[in-house]
């Protein structure tokens, strides 16, 4: 979770709860062998794992997503699984206006011609050589509309901007009050990502769907790698399908195994490791979070289950 945070009362709660940085795959058994209580993120727990801590009841995730606990293993083993909900979504909106800005108003191309000298040599006061966009005047486009989007939506409200909900991603069916994905595309100039990784949204953002945006407009990803075809999107930022991306999320993470966007030289592209959740702030409402979760398990209370 990180430097900085307060675990006083999750210790208290837990008064032998021991605590690792990080857990290695060939780790896990023996650290949750005889734990009645475990508590984890991106950890896996499959069958064999639950057939090899019988002591197990609850299981706490630190995280809204459950893919990494094999949930049908543990309703036959009879643990219960809860998370965390709703605990970083001003961060991630934060992060992504951050993005907003910076590409709209060319914050790392201006820095990076002031470091060069550009400005000292300049003839007039100002050196007006990037383009500088206000969001007043920008159409932003949310593929996703749960706790995430709806709270990136309140702050583009806030600057003024038109905002456009997608119906979902694959389906025919345009609500009351949204558009369709292809009117989206052609209409946004700014499309922030807030949809789940499944079968119908793996790889959705790909070189047909760049062709189809404006070519002044941005992409935001905050949500997962696997929603945008990341060769795709690097084509698309070249040859100038589009004017910039900003990415906090790739489909392999760490990207061991590299990725094109780490490729990418280019200066209409920011990537960054995955840290637009991770705000002090977000970090120890999750911690907190999760403590009411497993004092609400103790207490045979019912809270944030999904087992």
């Amino acid at each position: 979770m990180g430097p900085g945070l307060d675990l006083s009362a999750l210790h208290t709660l837990l008064p032998g709860l021991e605590v690792y940085e990080e857990t290695e795959g060939d780790q896990i058994a023996e650290r949750i062998a005889g734990a009645e209580i475990v508590i984890g993120n991106k950890v896996l727990i499959g069958e064999t794992l639950f057939s090899g801590a019988p002591e197990m009841r609850f299981i706490g995730l630190t995280a809204t997503g459950t893919d990494n606990i094999d949930l049908v293993a543990a309703r036959k083993h009879g643990v219960a699984v809860a998370n965390i909900r709703a605990y970083c979504s001003q961060s991630v909106a934060e992060h992504v206006f951050a993005c907003i800005l910076n590409l709209a108003h060319s914050l790392s191309l201006y820095t990076a011609d002031v470091r060069a000298g550009e400005w000292q040599r300049a003839k007039n006061f100002c050196l007006l050589t990037h383009p500088i966009n206000e969001l007043s005047a920008m159409t932003l486009g949310l593929v996703g509309y749960g706790e995430l989007g709806k709270n990136v939506a309140r702050l583009a409200e806030a600057f003024r901007m038109e905002v456009l909900v997608a119906a979902r991603p694959g389906s025919d069916d345009v609500p009351s009050g949204r558009v369709s994905m292809d009117d989206l595309l052609a209409r946004a100039d700014v499309i922030s990502l807030h949809c789940p990784l499944n079968d119908v949204t793996r790889g959705f953002m790909g070189a047909d769907e760049f062709k189809t945006m404006k070519q002044s407009a941005f992409l935001i990803n905050t949500a997962r790698g696997g929603l945008v075809d990341s060769a795709a999107l690097v084509s698309a930022l070249q040859g100038g399908d589009i004017a910039g991306a900003a990415v906090d999320v790739l489909p392999k993470e760490p990207p061991t195994d590299g990725d094109p966007l780490l490729d990418y030289d280019g200066d209409n592209l920011l990537v960054t490791p995955h840290v637009a959740w991770g705000t002090l702030t977000a970090r120890q409402v999750a911690v907190d979070e999760l403590t009411a979760n497993v004092a609400a398990f103790l207490n045979g209370e019912d809270r944030c289950r999904v087992v």
